[in-house]
């Protein structure tokens, strides 16, 4: 039995059995990335600003605001109301929505005669006729004070005092300058219709605080701002030209007449 054992151990220690060791599998380290848009400073941010733009009663409105002021400095220079510049702008060029005006910068209907730069032709009188074509409007009015105070035939509009506009608009068409036989009324019409003649009254410092302006806010009516500045609705809607009583926020509205012995 001694001898059997011996043999038993011996056995066991020649048949030693493989051990596979398995390896623990590595860690990942997790890395959180903040995916939000860094935070801008407001010194750093841009500031856009949005100015309310003016709004108006009707394209004439538009117009006389914009060229009022080339209209008085013609005045000042030459001699011409402003307010029988801006009445015949008004009426020739459609408040500058007419093609003449838009394609070509020509609010007088002026056309080429001796003119030796560019051109654009359009029905008139006659099919096709060529009219002078500007690179600014403001060579239209220029232009226009210079066709006046050029021709021997106007001459006599010089005579009369500069803020006499009915006479002007009578002696615009004596003197040949329309074929149309109600130009002088129509002017006339416009001139009384949008108070022109403000204009000339500012050229000539015989005013004094009466084109007084209202910018119109949220909650106004012609109602509200007529009690306010002591005028009737009827008086506000003659002097901005206002067909009805709409008005709308940023609308600048003039809102004092014209003394009565003007």
């Amino acid at each position: 039995m001694i001898i059997g054992c011996l043999a038993f151990v011996l056995w066991s220690c020649g048949s030693s059995k493989k051990v596979t060791t398995k390896k623990a599998p590595k860690k990942t380290r997790t890395v959180q990335v903040d995916r939000t848009p860094p935070k801008t400073s407001e010194k750093s941010a841009p500031k856009t600003t949005q100015d309310t733009p003016e709004v108006y009663a009707n394209a004439t409105e538009e117009y006389i605001a914009i060229y009022s002021d080339i209209a008085q400095e013609e005045m000042r220079q030459y001699g011409v109301p402003a307010s029988i510049t801006l009445a015949q702008g008004i009426l020739e060029s459609g408040s500058g929505k007419g093609r003449l005006s838009v394609e070509a910068n020509n609010h007088f209907g002026i056309k080429c005669h001796d003119w030796s730069g560019a051109k654009i032709y359009h029905d008139d009188d006659a099919s096709q006729e060529c009219f002078r074509k500007y690179n600014n409007s403001k060579y239209s009015f220029r232009d226009h004070s210079l066709f006046l105070t050029g021709r021997s035939r106007y001459s006599k509009l010089f005579d009369l005092e500069v803020d006499d506009y009915k006479g002007w608009a009578k002696g615009l068409k004596a003197a040949g300058y329309a074929t149309d036989r109600k130009y002088p009324q129509k002017l006339i019409s416009l001139i009384e219709r949008y108070q022109l003649h403000r204009f000339d009254a500012d050229v000539l410092g015989k005013t004094s605080g009466n084109n007084d302006k209202h910018t119109v806010e949220k909650g106004d009516t012609l109602y509200s701002i007529s009690r306010k500045f002591k005028v009737s609705v009827k008086e506000l809607q003659t002097l901005n030209g206002l067909e009805s009583t709409e008005i709308h926020i940023g609308q600048v509205l003039y809102v004092k007449p014209m003394p009565k012995d003007y």
